[in-house]
C-alpha cells in the first residue's frame, strides 16, 4: 500500500522526505516552492542532491511522490498576461521536478473566466503541449480532475477526455484524481456500489490506465455543491464505506494515495492516514 501526505519543505525541500518518513508515508505531495506567489528561488545543486540522496535512501518509491502546481496559474486563462505567465511558472515547475528527479507534477485546470469551455479547453492543450516541448520528458503532468466551480475546466469526465485526447506525446500526461473534487463535481462516492459505477464511467470515458495517482479527500460539501472543501476521511459527506472502496481499488491498481486533508482539534495527518490504513 502506498500512502501519504502532502508534506511541508519548510526548512529545505529534502525536509519533505523526512516529514513523510516521520509520518509513516510510503508516498507523498510536495509544492517545490512557495505556492502563494510567482517568484520561485531557484534549486541549489545542495537542495536536489539532499532531496535525491533522502528520497533514494527512504524506500519510498520514487513513482509515488508528486510535486503540485502552485495557487496561482490559470491555464485556461483567456486573459494574454496571466496566460503566458502561467505557462512559464508550469514549464519552471517541470524543469524543477525533473531536477528532483519527480515523476509527476499535479496540475490544476484553472477558469475560463467566462470566455466559454471550448475557449478555456483551447488553452489548456495549447499551454500543456507548449510545455511538454520544451522540458524534459522524464516528467509526467497529471491534471487534476476539479469540483466545477463557477468558469472551471475539467469537472466532468468527458471533458477531462477531450482535453487528455488532444495532448501529445501521450506519455508525457495523465490524471490525478481527487475524490472531493469528484464528489462536489456530482459523482456519486459514497457507497461500494456508487463507487463502482463512478470508477466505471471513468474507466469508459478518460482510461484507469492513465489514472496515476489519487487525492484521497473527503468533503465537507454534499454532493454536486462545486465546492472544493476537503474534510477528514470518514467524517465528510462521502464517508467510510465509498472511500474504503477507493483505497481498496486503489491497492489493487498499485496508485499511489495522497490525503490533502485539515489538521484540527479532531484529527491530524497521523489521524487520516491511520483511518485510511484501517479503512484498507
Amino acid at each position: 500500500m502506498q500512502v501519504g501526505m502532502h508534506v511541508s519543505i519548510a526548512g529545505s525541500i529534502d525536509k519533505a522526505v523526512d516529514n513523510a518518513l516521520i509520518l509513516g508515508c510510503s508516498a507523498f505531495q510536495i509544492f517545490t516552492r512557495n505556492p502563494r506567489g510567482w517568484k520561485a528561488k531557484p534549486l541549489s545543486n545542495s537542495d536536489i542532491n539532499n532531496f535525491r540522496e533522502k528520497l533514494a535512501a527512504s524506500k519510498i518509491n520514487r513513482f509515488a511522490v508528486a510535486t503540485h502546481m502552485p495557487y496561482l496559474p490559470n491555464l485556461s486563462s483567456p486573459e494574454d498576461d496571466p496566460f503566458a505567465k502561467s505557462l512559464d511558472s508550469l514549464v519552471e515547475e517541470l524543469k524543477r521536478c525533473s531536477k528532483l528527479g519527480v515523476p509527476y507534477l499535479v496540475a490544476h485546470l484553472g477558469s475560463h473566466k467566462g470566455a466559454g469551455d471550448q475557449k478555456g479547453m483551447k488553452n489548456l492543450v495549447k499551454a500543456f503541449t507548449k510545455a511538454a516541448e520544451n522540458t524534459p520528458d522524464d516528467v509526467i503532468i497529471l491534471l487534476e480532475n476539479t469540483a466545477g466551480q463557477k468558469n472551471s475546466v475539467g469537472s466532468d469526465f468527458e471533458q477531462l477526455a477531450s482535453i487528455l485526447s488532444q495532448l501529445k506525446p501521450a506519455k508525457r500526461f495523465g490524471v490525478c484524481f481527487d475524490t472531493c473534487h469528484a464528489f462536489a463535481a456530482g459523482y456519486d462516492l459514497r457507497s461500494q456500489e456508487t463507487v463502482k459505477s463512478t470508477l466505471d464511467q471513468f474507466d469508459k470515458h478518460v482510461g484507469i490506465e492513465h489514472l496515476k495517482i489519487i487525492h484521497l479527500n473527503d468533503s465537507k460539501g454534499e454532493i454536486g455543491c462545486n465546492l472544493d472543501r476537503h474534510e477528514h476521511i470518514g467524517l465528510g459527506k462521502i464517508g467510510e464505506a465509498g472511500l474504503s472502496y477507493v483505497v481498496k481499488f486503489a491497492n489493487s491498481k498499485k496508485i499511489p494515495i495522497i490525503l490533502e486533508t485539515p489538521i484540527d482539534d479532531r484529527r491530524d495527518d497521523f489521524g487520516n492516514i491511520k483511518k485510511v490504513k484501517e479503512l484498507a
